[in-house]
């Protein structure tokens, strides 16, 4: 059996349960969120979490700045192309996938469900940061989507305790969007929630690599199903 490290395509790959899990957790928060919000309007908890959120001082500004340009639409195509280059061909696959997902899923969502930006939906007097806009469709933040998808697709290539940190990117990147008054929280939680349903949905098509194949690189062909 022979063994090569030019390419990941053939490699053994794996459908793991936690995947379907995630889609259907990711849709189950999203569907809930479109109920609560289909009004279009912004309950008081969620405007008391928006506010402790937006209120907080402005020279964390500089600090989460950074993070919220990590959701922006290049950077998925960026992901395949950094993919391609380390000749991970399937994730830079899943990665130009899960740009396109986003792209038609949220304007799905956004068609039946709207709701204003905090400054309409919330208060005028709440504080924008860089260049925010004060109008325009806030549910759901895509952002969040993208960022979301692009961490489940990713952190089964990384190997460890580095799986945790597309995470911790999401959780900033959802803080920074409340932060610079661009969204209230149900908008980047539910972004967040379409995000995992993306990225369990294009895992479980394209699989994800095995133990074996993110040590080693092999490429034995095969693939292999992961409770």
């Amino acid at each position: 059996m022979s063994h090569t490290r030019s390419t990941d395509v053939a490699a053994p790959v794996t459908r793991r349960r936690a995947d379907v899990i995630s889609a259907l957790v990711g849709v189950a928060v999203l569907a809930v969120g479109m109920v609560v919000v289909r009004d279009g309007s912004v309950s008081g908890l969620e405007e008391g979490i928006f506010r402790a959120v937006n209120d907080l001082p402005g020279f964390v500004y500089p600090l989460l700045w950074p993070f919220q340009q990590l959701g922006a639409l290049l950077v998925g195509p960026a992901v395949a192309v950094v993919a391609a280059l380390f000749k991970r061909f399937r994730l830079a696959l899943a990665a130009l996938a899960a740009t396109v997902a986003k792209l038609v899923l949220e304007r799905v969502v956004k068609e039946m469900v709207t709701r204003e930006r905090p400054a309409t939906s919330v208060d005028p007097d709440v504080e924008l940061r860089g260049d925010v806009s004060a109008a325009g469709e806030s549910f759901v933040s895509g952002h969040a989507v993208l960022v979301t998808a692009l961490a489940g697709i990713v952190a089964p290539y990384l190997p460890g305790r580095w799986k945790f940190v597309p995470w911790v990117i999401v959780a900033l990147v959802m803080l920074t969007r409340v932060y610079v008054g661009a969204h209230n929280p149900l908008d980047v939680v539910c972004g967040a929630s379409l995000g995992l349903l993306i990225a369990g949905v294009i895992n479980l098509a394209f699989g994800v690599p095995t133990t074996a194949t993110r040590r080693a690189g092999v490429t034995t062909p095969g693939i292999r199903r992961q409770g």
